[in-house]
């Protein structure tokens, strides 16, 4: 049986949808959970995206009411979790892919999770990810791309960032729908997130945190 929830984003009904998702935290709903439930929607409508039977506005309105559920659900989830900063991640989605979805979901995860996280957005090029390595001195570098030319993006950021002189300094995930443990070997990074919380426990397990 289909979700109000998911109904609600995957139709682009904004309002009942904020709605929907207050009321549920109000009622004692795990916030995780209502948040796995709207990824599933945004998902949902970044397929239809990729398929051509949705378009660029209708993915850009149900990131941001992803984005705006994540915001009413984090106090509830922050009054659960004990936030202690444990590391340092740098994430963006690379170069010549505007897709935000993804990262930004593991951005929030890892947040509440106690990680210092500089987004530096979608989008960028090598350089701006080796600028960024310098600066917060991360454990964690994550690349994300939903589409296939990331992949080569990928590579070529790894390649920039061992060019740099950074690359055994820092531990690289990659995450997208397009990415696997295959485009992982190819970029050569150390680990393929197949989703969001799959790249907490890989940040976690790389900072030595349980």
């Amino acid at each position: 049986m289909s979700d109000e929830l998911i109904d609600a984003i995957e139709n682009m009904r904004e309002a009942e949808a904020l709605t929907l998702a207050r009321e549920r935290l109000e009622r004692g709903e795990d916030p995780l959970k209502l948040l796995e439930l709207c990824r599933q929607a945004v998902d949902s409508v970044g397929k239809r995206f990729e398929n051509g039977d949705s378009f660029l506005p209708e993915l850009m309105l149900a990131g941001e009411m992803l984005a705006q559920i994540s915001e009413i659900a984090k106090p509830k989830i922050v009054r659960y979790v004990e936030v202690k900063r444990v590391g340092k991640v740098v994430i963006g989605t690379v170069e010549g892919d505007i897709h935000d979805i993804g990262k930004n979901i593991v951005t929030f995860l890892l947040d509440i999770n106690g990680f210092e996280v500089r987004d530096i957005g979608i989008d960028v090029p090598p350089a701006k990810f080796i600028e960024a390595i310098k600066d917060v001195r991360p454990q964690v570098v994550g690349l994300s791309g939903l589409l296939t030319l990331a992949i080569e993006s990928m590579k070529e950021t790894v390649q920039a960032i061992k060019a740099a002189g950074l690359r055994d300094k820092v531990k690289i995930m990659i995450g997208g729908n397009q990415m696997s443990e295959n485009v992982k070997e190819y970029a050569e990074a150390d680990a393929y997130g197949k989703d969001a919380m799959a790249a907490v426990t890989l940040a976690k397990r790389w900072v030595g945190v349980k």
